[in-house]
């Protein structure tokens, strides 16, 4: 006779929350477990393929001009670039120390290392500006040759991309700052993580590509 009763509060209740680390939706809800940390990376993985057929489609028209042509002539590189580089990678490798310390607890050391990887990939682009004033100074313009035209247009695309890795690393240090990192929020962590290596990857691809057949 006590059963009704008890299957009517067990029903009024409803079901158990998800567990606190276990994969909430992006939104931070029960509902939808684990979608919109799918659905980001899907994404994600769309937006890396888009940008890889950017930069493969501007190589070809690099290599088939730079073979087809007699007024090639070598861009000449600032040697602030192997500065830039390092510091590009550096700020990768902050940021893993920021993701590593996040899973261990250390909200605290996050927010130093997360800020200080976001602070380097500000520096690259700050970096990236200088290169291009010392062509200016130089007397290379983007109209100067092919090569030149090719090497400006590659740098401009990339701090493109790099300005909306730039955001995202700057929204998760905001959030973090705030004290508002919940689990939902690990899913923009690992996604700007990704696609800021991704970023310092295609960065030593289009190096090569300069200092190789530039």
């Amino acid at each position: 006779m006590g059963m009704p009763g008890i299957l009517t509060h067990d029903v009024l209740k409803g079901p158990p929350p998800p567990p606190a680390e276990g994969g909430w939706g992006g939104d931070g809800s029960p509902e939808g477990f684990g979608a919109s940390r799918k659905a980001s990376f899907t994404a994600l993985f769309v937006l890396l393929a888009a940008s890889t057929m950017v930069f493969a489609a501007f190589t070809s028209a690099f290599v088939v001009r730079r073979g087809m042509s007699d007024d090639w002539i070598s861009t000449p590189k600032p040697p602030i670039l192997f500065v830039n580089t390092l510091v590009l990678l550096a700020s990768s490798a902050v940021l893993e120390i920021a993701r590593r310390t996040l899973r261990s607890g250390e909200r605290s050391r996050f927010n130093a290392w997360w800020s200080a990887g976001t602070l380097l990939g500000i520096l690259f682009l700050v970096g990236q500006a200088l290169a291009w004033r010392e062509l200016k100074d130089a007397g290379v313009f983007v109209a100067t040759n092919p090569s030149s035209s090719f090497f400006y247009v590659l740098t401009a695309c990339h701090a493109f991309h790099l300005l909306g890795g730039i955001t995202a690393l700057v929204w998760v240090d905001v959030q973090a700052l705030r004290l508002s990192l919940g689990p939902a929020k690990r899913t923009a962590i690992d996604v700007s993580a990704v696609f800021w290596h991704f970023l310092d990857g295609l960065w030593i691809y289009l190096m090569i590509l300069f200092y190789v057949w530039g």
